[in-house]
């Protein structure tokens, strides 16, 4: 008999399929208007204690708009999901928002540097982390959305990673060989920016799509922030560019410039310099207070938000960056 280790981590999430196909069966799945406001989406689809995954990867096409919005009504407690996270996790952990997280990129804003705030929350010993590689994260939200409790991998063996993770080593019904059985993923919640959507939750997204499809096939619930809405016959016109249908989708919202600070591939460029102030604030408390008093809680919403740090001549600005660059 093999000698199957397991790793030490904690799984957040439900695995059990058959509840989960339950409550799949549930969801309206009705073309129906799901137009709302960022305020009321959050308020009404993410409730303390959820575990949200966030869509895009690093600061590329993130919903910054529904993250400020879980800072503004103070959320606590949520399960987050670290998947290729950069921006949304400095985000969300200014708020203090989250007290469990499935880890596989976080803390670090890749070449900009890491956040210390961020690195200051992970260190208090206060959220519990369960670690993975980026792959193992992808393969797990896959696993959820195949309506399997786990999918097997090689991803991880013999390192520490799979050491602090949630996985099991498995042998293959098949050829005898070690796998590595990963569980699957289901949020409560998962929050994606996309280019166009149309106002029943039909999305497109240009240019990389990560684990996005997925991640809205795994969630309980699904809010969608849009570059723009666009006529359904628009969609119909071209149904293959629909990565997200609307039978997943809770809530849409039109964001434009939602990702900002961040990149949208094809509209706008990242604002390096805003990125760049807020790991700079972050070494003092104080101005970091002053900071997050500026430019989220003070903020009536996202506009405002981009108003306060060049408005529309910025974003022409990085419009253009992001064009001829």
């Amino acid at each position: 008999m093999a000698d199957l280790k397991s790793g030490r981590g904690e799984i957040f999430t439900e695995l059990n399929s058959d509840n989960l196909r339950k409550h799949f069966r549930k969801k309206n799945k009705k073309l129906v208007n799901k137009e709302t406001t960022v305020t009321e989406a959050v308020k009404d689809y993410i409730k303390d204690g959820d575990y949200i995954s966030v869509g895009g990867f690093g600061g590329v096409r993130i919903p910054t708009a529904i993250l400020h919005e879980i800072l503004r009504q103070e959320k606590k407690d949520l399960g987050f999901s670290g998947h290729v996270s950069t921006h949304d996790c400095q985000i969300l952990s200014a708020g203090k928002s989250f007290n469990r997280c499935d880890a596989a990129y976080i803390v670090g804003l890749e070449a900009r540097g890491l956040s210390r705030h961020a690195r200051k929350v992970f260190q208090s010993g206060n959220i519990k982390v369960t670690e993975w590689s980026n792959a193992a994260l992808s393969w797990r939200f896959k696993a959820a959305a195949m309506g399997l409790p786990f999918l097997p991998a090689k991803t991880m063996l013999g390192t520490d990673t799979f050491e602090y993770s949630a996985g099991k080593e498995i042998l293959c019904p098949f050829t005898g060989e070690k796998l590595l059985a990963l569980p699957a993923l289901h949020p409560d919640v998962a929050v994606i920016h996309v280019h166009r959507a149309d106002v029943y939750g039909n999305c497109q997204i240009d240019g990389i799509i990560v684990a996005d499809d997925d991640i809205a096939k795994a969630a309980k619930k699904v809010i969608i922030t849009t570059e723009k809405i666009i006529d359904n016959e628009e969609i119909r016109n071209d149904p293959g560019k629909t990565i997200i249908p609307f039978w997943l989708v809770d809530a849409v919202i039109e964001v434009p410039f939602g990702s900002y600070p961040g990149n949208m591939p094809g509209e706008y460029f990242s604002d390096e310099e805003h990125l760049f102030e807020w790991l700079k604030v972050e070494n003092d408390e104080a101005e970091f207070e002053e900071f997050l008093s500026k430019n989220i809680y003070s903020c009536s919403d996202f506009n405002e938000y981009i108003t306060k740090n060049g408005g529309i001549e910025k974003m022409r600005k990085l419009r253009r960056l992001e064009k001829f660059i």
